[in-house]
């Protein structure tokens, strides 16, 4: 009596795993993706750009350790004969209200990042999932205002914050900082990615188009909007022209302003300018060293290199 052939079911058989090829050190496929000799190239190159890129911090640094007569030396003396002294950032800090000036930045930064981070997230979910007529148009002449440089509103925003009575406020200050075409760009393209099955699903149940953008499309954003959120704040950290126009007042000064007050009253001294330099950088320096990872992700997300 004959059998049949045991043949494998395949709806049955366990799938085994794949054997894998031996390697070949000199197969196309093996080789690697640079020799020895590029990776060091690569290498040495991004240390050159590293060290070009840290010696004006360096050397700002340097600076404001010297003594006001040793920063005008000639030849120049990177390591002065009678030393390093914080004399520089003593005179800064007595001569300025460096404190209030610090406390007016926070709080202008921070407003005009959370107000800034609202409104283009609602203008860029209104273009990403509202059609009316005219949406087209509108959101072209949002992105045109990318192009406008801000130099070229100064003055109709300081008559405008003079005939509202707002100089000299932090509502002056503000205002006119929370209007970023870019972010609103930024935000639509990302809210085009996000599938409209959870919004439809969301709908089924019951929710409107506030829950959905608060409840979902916001949660699902998290990344985008902390990226955006830290390019909005170091921007409002080093606005200066326009909290150089709109106060007067040196108790509603921010710190830029402020440093370049003290600068002026005394005429240009290297070492307090590079002090005041160092001095307004360091809370930035901070956000980086917090946030480095959010920065980069946005920057390889967002394409704001240049912010």
């Amino acid at each position: 009596m004959t059998t049949a052939p045991d043949t494998a079911n395949p709806a049955t058989t366990p799938l085994l795993p794949r054997a894998r090829r031996p390697r070949s050190d000199d197969g196309p496929a093996d080789v690697r993706r640079y020799t020895p000799l590029a990776r060091a190239g690569i290498i040495t190159a991004l240390l050159v750009v590293a060290v070009l890129w840290l010696a004006p911090l360096i050397w700002a640094l340097l600076t404001s350790l010297k003594q006001e007569a040793d920063t005008t030396t000639v030849p120049i003396e990177v390591i002065p004969d009678r030393g390093f002294t914080l004399q520089a950032y003593a005179s800064v800090l007595a001569d300025g209200n460096l404190v209030t000036w610090f406390v007016n930045s926070t709080v202008v930064a921070l407003v005009v990042t959370v107000l800034t981070v609202a409104l283009s997230a609602a203008a860029a979910y209104g273009f990403s999932r509202t059609r009316f007529r005219g949406r087209n148009a509108l959101f072209a002449l949002t992105i045109a205002g990318i192009m406008v440089p801000p130099q070229i509103l100064i003055v109709p925003l300081y008559r405008q914050m003079l005939a509202m009575g707002l100089a000299d406020t932090y509502a002056g200050i503000i205002l006119p900082q929370l209007v970023l075409p870019a972010m609103v760009f930024i935000l639509k393209k990302f809210f085009d990615g996000i599938p409209h099955e959870l919004e439809e699903a969301a709908r089924v149940d019951g929710a409107g188009s506030l829950r959905i953008f608060l409840q979902i499309v916001l949660p699902l954003s998290r990344s985008i909007l902390a990226a955006v959120s830290i390019f909005v704040f170091i921007h409002a950290w080093n606005n200066f022209l326009w909290p150089f126009i709109i106060t007067s007042d040196p108790g509603l000064m921010t710190l830029p302003v402020g440093l370049v007050q003290v600068q002026s009253a005394f005429g240009v001294r290297y070492a307090q300018v590079m002090a005041s330099a160092i001095l307004a950088g360091l809370p930035l320096i901070v956000v980086f060293m917090l946030f480095q990872r959010q920065i980069i992700r946005g920057v390889a997300t967002t394409g704001l290199g240049g912010t």
